[in-house]
């Protein structure tokens, strides 16, 4: 009796989701990675072992190819023929789109968040759309600048995103054997010497907010009702970013001690981040509490439509838009800054901690190895003050700093 073939459908093929190895029978598997990844595979045995021959992305191989292709190796396993072996004689080279998706594939596991990793999908998928047909071993120099061009004087830091990414495809690309010669994506001693220097453009940084306009748009977050806006207000009295509090649990604040905890995990230089409590803050936390039964373990500060998921990405682009303003969520840390550099005596080094940012060189690190918690604490005080109008709110001198 015959093994059972084409078991899986399209729409099956389209739906499934769960991590693993699903067979279409014939020695044809469907493998979906714990990160999303989806992938075609042909599993046979040669020598004694077990072989796995990749078919390409579930992305671009249809499932009717994908059962051609398993069908020429199950014809070459008749002849007596290793697959692998003997796709490699043919040297069978994949399309830009099929080794971009194996590469996001490959590398998954070493980002942060889902997030990161979609933005390499989409940006390879609909920036680098033009060169996904096109076999990886000949994409040249014309096709790269074909795609970066239409991007570079509107979108240059989004443009530059791609450009990396481009050159690490084909890096990988060679790496395997599929192309050879000097990578057409690279910049230095390449690209930049045909399209116009970083410098000459805009710089890719976050449209910022006047810190002396925050205080009227903490006033109209106040009068919002919902989540967002509470923890709108949140992020700007924290100086904290998007991800930090969208991501934020009731169990990595401490009530008692005013402090709020984020772990290694959720913060971008992967180190834990303390973040003092203004009265402001605590009061954002007070009403929070209502927006869940039990504000205590994993649960949420801040939930989305559903209380066991965060706000979406987009949450506080949306609410910015809404309010028909020509600012970014992260432009607000610059704010503060902003604000701490011009408006107060705190040294840099503390309003460079309330951003958790590095300072200093290597030696200067190791010596300073607190983070300045208490004097953190004032400065935050401070800027809540400022930006919610409270008594006092305008009142840090300036004072020349004394040796």
């Amino acid at each position: 009796m015959g093994r059972e073939t084409k078991r899986l459908t399209a729409r099956t093929v389209a739906t499934l989701t769960r991590p693993g190895r699903h067979a279409d029978g014939g020695n044809l598997y469907l493998s979906i990675s714990s990160n999303g990844g989806r992938r075609w595979i042909f599993l046979y045995r040669w020598g004694g072992k077990q072989l796995e021959m990749g078919l390409g992305s579930a992305r671009d191989v249809s499932l009717a190819r994908a059962r051609e292709l398993a069908d020429n190796a199950r014809a070459q396993l008749a002849e007596g023929l290793n697959p692998l072996s003997a796709r490699k004689a043919e040297e069978i080279i994949p399309t830009f789109g099929e080794a971009a998706d194996a590469l996001v594939d490959d590398i998954a596991s070493g980002f942060r968040n889902a997030k990161h990793i979609e933005q390499w999908r989409m940006t390879l998928k609909e920036y680098a759309g033009p060169l996904r047909t096109k076999s990886v071993a000949d994409i040249t120099t014309e096709d790269v600048l074909a795609v970066l061009k239409p991007l570079w004087a509107t979108k240059q830091e989004t443009a530059s995103r791609l450009r990396g990414r481009i050159e690490r495809v084909l890096d990988a690309a060679k790496a395997k054997g599929h192309r050879s010669g000097e990578n057409p994506a690279r910049w230095r001693g390449h690209l930049d010497s045909l399209l116009p220097k970083r410098q000459k453009l805009q710089r890719g940084h976050h449209a910022a907010m006047a810190y002396s306009d925050v205080p009227a748009f903490m006033a109209r977050q106040r009068g919002l009702r919902g989540s967002t806006a509470l923890a709108f207000q949140f992020l700007i009295l924290t100086a904290a970013r998007t991800g930090e509090v969208r991501g934020a649990t009731w169990a990595e604040i401490d009530l008692e001690a005013k402090v709020w905890t984020v772990p290694p995990a959720r913060m971008k230089a992967g180190k834990a981040h303390r973040v003092p409590l203004s009265p402001a803050a605590m009061e954002i936390l007070e009403r929070a509490k209502e927006l869940q039964q039990k504000p205590e373990g994993p649960a949420l500060l801040f939930p989305g439509a559903k209380a066991d998921k965060p706000l979406s990405v987009m949450a506080f682009d949306m609410q910015l838009r809404r309010l028909k303003l020509d600012v970014t969520t992260h432009g607000f840390r610059s704010s503060f800054r902003d604000w701490a550099g011009e408006e107060t005596s705190f040294a840099r080094e503390v309003a460079e901690a309330a951003l958790a940012h590095t300072v200093g060189d290597a030696t200067e690190r190791a010596y300073r190895r607190s983070d300045a918690l208490e004097k953190r604490r004032k400065l935050m005080e401070a800027w809540a003050k400022y930006v919610t109008g409270g008594s006092g709110a305008m009142v840090v001198p300036m004072q020349r700093a004394t040796k």
